[in-house]
Formats: C-alpha cells, structure tokens, sequence
C-alpha cells in the first residue's frame, strides 16, 4: 500500500463503495484519505495512534451511511422505539467491535500485512471507554449491541462522563487511583450534535396558583440552569443494515462566562460557574459517602434523564400532536434505579408543561416504564434524602409525595389497618433522616419489573418486594442476562471461532444456540487436541502479558485458575485467598498427590473509599509476593493480581481461562456475566448455587461444573439461626492454621497487624457472607478441579461441552424477550 496522493482525491474517496471493489481496496482509500486529508500525515510522520485514528475513520464510514438509513426507516415507519436508560455503558474498545460486526476483519488484516504493520497493535492502541464500574455498564453494551443485531429500533442514553473509572495502579501491594482521562487524544467514534441541546434546572422553589379554570398549577421558579450536550456513537448490528444510536450527554455551561465579573475584573470568578456546570458530567459518580458527593450523584442522575425525557418528547412530537400513543410508540427501560428520576420528570412534564391532567398522566407514564432490579443486597437498594431531593428538585419531591399519597390510599383500600404494610410498602421512609425509596418508586411508576436470574427473580418476588409482588403479580417476570457472542467469543477469542466455525459452519455468531453442534465432536480426539492447541496458545498471550506487566513467570500447562470481578465482600475474594494459603500450606507439607500446579490470578477494582476491598488487594498481594518468592512451591503455584482490570483486559484473560471462580455467598450475586463469558471461552466454572452459576448447571450439566457450599435456603436458614462463625474456626484446624497465620503477620513481615481487620471480620464481626461456612466445601471442591484437570482427556471434553450448552446465554436471547414480554416492539 503506497501513500501516494493520487489515492487521495476527495472525489475518489467520498464516493460509495463500489459493488466491484473488494473491502481491502475500499479500506485502503479511506483509509489513506484519513490519513492524509483529516491527520495531515504521511508514512513518514505517522505514528501508530494515527494509524488507529484513520482507520478507526474509515470503519466509521462504513457506518455512516447505515446509519443514516437505519435512523430515517424508524421514522418512515413510526415505529414503537425502545430507550434504554443507564448510569453506566461499559463499552471497552469499539474498533474491534465494529470492524467484526462489519465483517471487515479479513479486509483490514491484509491491508495492515502488506504494509508490515500490527492490526492487533493498532487496535490495542484504543483507550477503553471505561463508562462503568462493572457489571451494569457492561451489560448495558451488550444489550445494545443485540438490539442493532435483532433489528430493535433502540437508543442508548447515557452521561459522557471525561473521566471514566479510575486506572488503577498497584504500588506495594496496595490499589492507588488515579484519572482515567479516556477523551485526551479525543475520540473519533463520537458526534458531537449541537443542534440537540437542552436545558436541565436545579434548585429553586415552586409556586403553586389556581388558574382561570380552577386547576392547581405549579411553576418551578429561581432556579439554576445547566445545558445538555448530545454526543452520539453508531451501534452497528452484526452482519446486516441497522446501526442503532448510544446519546451521551455532556453538561456545559449555559453561558461561558459572567461578563459582569469579567468586566469588573475577577475572572476567576466570571468563569468558576461554567466550572462548576461541567462538573455534572466530569467524573464517573464517585463515593456517596459524603453529602456533596451525594449532591453531585443527584445532580448526574437527573441530568441525564432530564436531557433524555426532552429528547424522546422532541422525537415524538415530530410525527404527533397529542399524547395519545406515547406509550405506544415509547418503551422506557430503566437500568436499575439511577435513572428511576425518570417517572417524576415524565409527570412533571406531562402535568405542569403538557397540562394533562393528572390520571391520564400517570397512565401514560405507567404504561411507558419498566424497571429492572439488579440487587438483593439492602445496602445497595438506591435512598435519597428527603431533605436533599429537597433542595436540588424542589417540584419533584411534591410529585413523589402526590405519587405516594395516592398509592397509600391504594393500599389502604385494599388492606384496611395494616398500618405496617403501609410503612413497608411507602416511598418515603420514615426515620431521623426521611428518605425516598427509589426501588419502590420504580415499581409503581412501572409496568413491568425483572429480575436478571432465576434465582434473583424468585427473591425479589419473595423476599425483596413481596408485598408488591402480592398486588401486581403480572408485573413481576424474569429476563436471565446474557453476553454478546460477537465480543466474547469472535472478537476476543479468534482462535477458537475459526475452529468453531471450520467444525459446525457459520451462522453461530448471530444464533448461538448452533454451538449444540460441538456436542457431536466433543469426543473426538483429533478436534479435542485443536481446541487444547487454541487455549494454550491464548495462555501463552496472557503469560507474555502477565511477564511483561508482573514480571512474573508462569507456566502455561498449570490450571490458569481466574477470579476476576469487582472487589467486594459478598464476591468473597477473600475465601479464594484462604484456599491459596490452604494449598500453600499443603505443599509446604509436600502434600501434593492429586495436585494440579496451578497459576491464580485476581483482577479487579475496589471502589476508593470501600477500605475491606482494598485491603483484600493489599492480602492478595502479599500472599502472591510470599508465594511466588517460595522456590519450594514454584512448581505447584503462582498468584497474579493483574491491575486495572478492564473490558480489553478481559478479553485477553477469558480465553486463556481453565477455571472461573464464581464463589458469591448464594442469594447475594443477582445474575453475573462474568461466569457466562468464561463458560462460553470453555473455561469450567467452580462456584456456588447463586444467580446464574445455577442455570449454567442447568444447562452444561452437573458432571461439568463445579458446585460447592450452601445454597440460599441453607444460607438463611443460618443467617436466622444465630451463626456463630467460630465454630468452624474452632473445629477446622487446616482453617484455624489459615486465619493464624494472617492474623500474626506471616504475610505481612513489616506489619504484624496489618490485615487483622479482615480477620476480625470473619470472626468477631459475625462474617457477614458466610466465608467460613463455605470454606470446607470449597476446599474439597477444589481438589475435584484438580483431579479433573490431570485427565485431560476428561477436561477437554468438558470444556468443549461448556462452550457448546452456552447458546441460552446470548444477549440476543434477553433483548427477544425484553422486545416481546416488555416493550411491545417488532424488529425494523
């Protein structure tokens, strides 16, 4: 490929691909053309950030168009749209992305090779979109990325957040954050549309008259005014002519500066309000453990589904004049409760603005939202202060209050004196401190609510909120997560896709449920022998990487034993450290017959003020500093925790994968999408009967799982039975040795006490998830992995039967039934 300008003519390049010309030779022409003409660079000058640019350009050409069409048709059609409303869109790289789902991937790999450049350099070259803290946010990408598969006419609505979740450096040992600053070489995927633009208000007070008609009116006055920005990302479908829409929204100053205090001389001042405005949309929320952190999470909150509610109404009223048919032609999902402002925005908007009155509003309204609920834990079901709601959204506070009263006569009705069914079931919370309830503001304001696993569904039903469950029964369903199969097995794992594909055909990128196909081969030998080569050579890329990044060693024939996911108690991190000590003591003993060598890894980010979770990571890496130092173990163990685990790093770790450590205390995980990316990589999964580990057993079968500890029943049963975690501590000596020796300092030479906090919490402070319950199952589990994984043979073929049971778990699967069971809408 020459980078002459006779391939540059503008006339040349902005025509269509022609029909006779191949994807390399199109390729190539845009991709000069960029080059040249949008980077002003040659061979000489370019560097590989450039090359990344132009051909990220190039590959955004091959959407535009799609686009453009995909867009037009929704509205020649008016057709029934779905919004998809998140805090969170966990993208991770697009390029990669975009470049499969064109099917390009072998036109850019021979444009790359005949001018001796790395397509997969170029590619690492692209900063993650890091929009999320984890598993929210990244299902929330696949979702739609399935929506533009299944030809669903969606948008994905969001906040363009300048700095995503912090990069993580470890430096001894412990976890330090500093900015991820993803938007500092810019970002060619983006549009910036500054013809959508909208107001968001704050603060203020609300003045209440009766108009000529008599009817209670409501003017929110005096308040402060930030500006939405809209940045739009194409959302190609895999393999056809849809590309979907993700709007971020970006909040700017509603003018840039006070010319008032600039005339006067104090320019700080005269730009410090423009300032404070961006702030909304800076940083990913942070910590709400402060009450101006919880101000700032508010504020986000409402920013964007303020902006968003302005923009679906704008949409609408282009092709309508009342708002007969919004629920007809308007599906809202909720990712969880930050976007559950939502319902009284769409009130206020219907009732003070549209002047409708109240009763056809909150119909509409109800008929428009679904909610789905993605956790069980009490502590992290979403509360604002009153007080606070207050202040920032004066107006919205009276609607949540009207919206309670009414639902409160509701129940009263219905149930006459049961004053603590009222408490329980009310959006306000009484207490020193009155709070609103977001989950149950969510339910009422909608009419649909999921769960996002079986089990996970049956709590929420049962448990959670089955006081609500028990009047609106029909709200109430279950849509199992699922992953996208083009990320997690044809872009990130391109060995094992050639293979898939040479054996059953093509096809299962877009149907997954053709990957049953491989049970047929699972057997046989020659093909159980390719599918070994394939994993070795992945965990050859990752041991490179992992000596590159630790400087560590590692040995590709051991068990790559992978726990990656976000730090957390309940995740219980902490239990697989105790079994790393446990084996580490065992070979101490050279009690190694029927042990596997093993490599363990941890990645992973622990929120920065969540001190636990940080102090887990400090253990893990002090346990691996001792270990990997041990040269009497070498060959039986290694511990890695890999930093700043992200999407890309993902994608690197899930294909080298043996194991997949999915060990949350039953009833606490809702589903996980971690441990449906490692099964469909073929990795085995050890793990307890908890969110979706239990369909997955379902599915690949008991004989090819790893099952151990108590499952939910039995985890109530004694969480309700006074548990007395020293019990265990006191009748397990193997255990007790374990604690000890954290607790006296073997892991932390300079510090005796360092990690005694983490003891103390399994033994003085009641072990909240139950890790010591768990700990004897888990050890004995773990030494059927080791017995399965030294017949080879055997673990092959489990791997192989993994993959192919795994079809159930695609995303296309859950957005079919979303678009059937919730939303009403048809493919375009």
């Amino acid at each position: 490929m020459k980078y002459t300008n006779k391939h540059c003519e503008e006339k040349l390049y902005m025509q269509a691909k022609n029909e006779s010309e191949s994807d390399v030779e199109y390729l190539r022409r845009a991709f000069i053309f960029h080059l040249t003409y949008s980077l002003s660079k040659d061979e000489y000058s370019a560097v590989d950030r450039d090359f990344y640019t132009s051909l990220a350009y190039a590959v955004r050409d091959r959407l535009t168009e799609k686009w453009i069409n995909t867009q037009q048709s929704y509205y020649n059609n008016d057709v029934k749209r779905v919004y998809y409303l998140s805090l969170e869109f966990l993208m991770g790289r697009t390029l990669g992305n975009s470049i499969v789902n064109l099917k390009l991937t072998d036109g850019v790999g021979k444009m790359f090779s005949e001018v001796k450049h790395d397509v997969e350099e170029i590619i690492e070259t692209e900063w993650d979109a890091g929009l999320g803290n984890g598993g929210l946010g990244r299902l929330a990408a696949c979702f739609l990325d399935s929506m533009a598969t299944l030809r669903i006419p969606a948008y994905g609505y969001g906040i363009r957040y300048e700095f995503g979740i912090f990069f993580q450096k470890i430096i001894d040992g412990a976890q330090h954050e500093t900015p991820d600053n993803w938007l500092r070489l810019g970002n060619p995927w983006e549009f910036e549309r500054p013809e959508f633009m909208y107001p968001v208000l704050y603060y203020g007070n609300v003045n209440q008259y009766v108009d000529a008609n008599g009817r209670l009116q409501h003017d929110w006055v005096n308040t402060q005014e930030v500006m939405a920005a809209a940045y739009d990302t194409p959302v190609p479908g895999y393999n056809n002519e849809t590309v979907n829409t993700l709007r971020l929204w970006s909040a700017k100053a509603s003018r840039e500066f006070d010319f008032q205090y600039f005339n006067d001389g104090d320019y700080a001042k005269a730009v410090s309000d423009k300032a404070q405005s961006e702030t909304i949309s800076k940083v990913l929320y942070p910590n709400d453990n402060i009450f101006e952190g919880q101000e700032l999470r508010l504020k986000q909150e409402y920013f964007f589904v303020s902006a968003t509610l302005q923009d679906i109404i704008r949409r609408y009223k282009k092709g309508h004049k009342d708002f007969t048919q919004f629920h007809k032609k308007v599906a809202i999902q909720l990712n969880d409760t930050h976007p559950a402002f939502a319902i009284p925005e769409l009130m206020r908007i219907f009732v003070d603005i549209e002047k409708l009155d109240w009763d056809e509003a909150w119909d509409i309204t109800t008929q428009t939202f679904a909610y789905t609920n993605h956790t069980v834990l009490p502590e992290a079901l979403e509360k604002w202060s009153v007080s606070l709601i207050g202040m920032v959204l004066p107006r919205h506070l009276q609607i949540i209050y009207e919206i309670n009263h009414r639902f409160i006569e509701y129940i009263s009705d219905k149930f006459p004196g049961e004053i603590s069914r009222l408490s329980r079931m009310s959006i306000i919370e009484e207490g020193d401190v009155k709070k609103v309830r977001m989950a149950l503001l969510s339910i009422i304001g909608s009419h649909s609510v999921n769960g996002v696993s079986a089990l996970h569904s049956e709590i929420l039903k049962h448990e959670v909120f089955k006081d609500f469950f028990d009047i609106w029964p029909e709200r109430f369903n279950n849509k199992t997560n699922g992953i996208t199969p083009r990320r997690w097995l044809k872009l990130c794992n391109p060995g094992l896709s050639r293979l898939i594909t040479e054996n059953i055909g093509e096809g299962w990128e877009a149907d997954l449920e053709r990957l049953k196909k491989l049970i047929k081969v699972s057997k046989n030998k020659s093909f159980q022998n390719q599918w070994h080569q394939v994993k070795q050579e992945n965990k050859q890329r990752l041991a490179n990487y992992i000596k590159n990044n630790n400087g560590i060693d590692v040995n590709i024939d051991s068990i790559f034993d992978c726990h990656i996911k976000r730090i957390h108690e309940y995740k219980r991190q902490l239990l697989n450290v105790l079994q790393v000590i446990h084996r580490y003591n065992r070979i101490k003993c050279r009690d190694t017959k029927g042990m596997a060598p093993r490599t363990i890894m941890f990645a992973g980010k622990a929120a920065p003020g969540y001190y636990i979770a940080k102090l887990i990571i400090k253990l893990i890496n002090s346990v691996a500093e001792v270990i990997n130092n041990d040269k009497e173990v070498s060959d039986f163990l290694k511990v890695v925790f890999v930093a700043n685990y992200s999407v890309s790093l993902a994608e690197k770790i899930i294909p080298a994968a043996d194991l997949s450590e999915q060990i949350s205390t039953a009833g606490t995980e809702a589903s996980g999408t971690g441990n449906m990316k490692f099964a469909l990589n073929g990795a085995l999964t050890i793990g307890t009967l908890d969110g979706a580990n239990i369909e997955i057993k379902d599915n690949v079968g008991d004989e090819n799982i790893f099952i151990f500890g108590m499952n939910e029943l039995e985890v109530s049963h004694l969480k309700h039975s006074d548990y007395n975690p020293l019990n265990y501590y006191n009748n397990n000596p193997e255990l007790k040795q374990v604690l000890e020796m954290i607790a006296n300092g073997y892991f932390s030479k300079h510090d005796q006490y360092l990690f005694m906090p983490l003891v103390d919490s399994l033994l003085i402070h009641g072990d909240k998830y139950m890790v010591l319950a768990d700990f004897a199952s888990y050890i004995e589990c773990q030494k059927h992995v080791d017995k399965a994984f030294l017949d080879q043979d055997k673990w092959r073929r489990m791997s192989i039967l993994n993959t192919a049971n795994m079809g159930v778990f695609s995303s296309d699967r859950t957005i079919k039934e979303y678009a059937d069971d919730i939303w009403g809408v048809k493919p375009v």
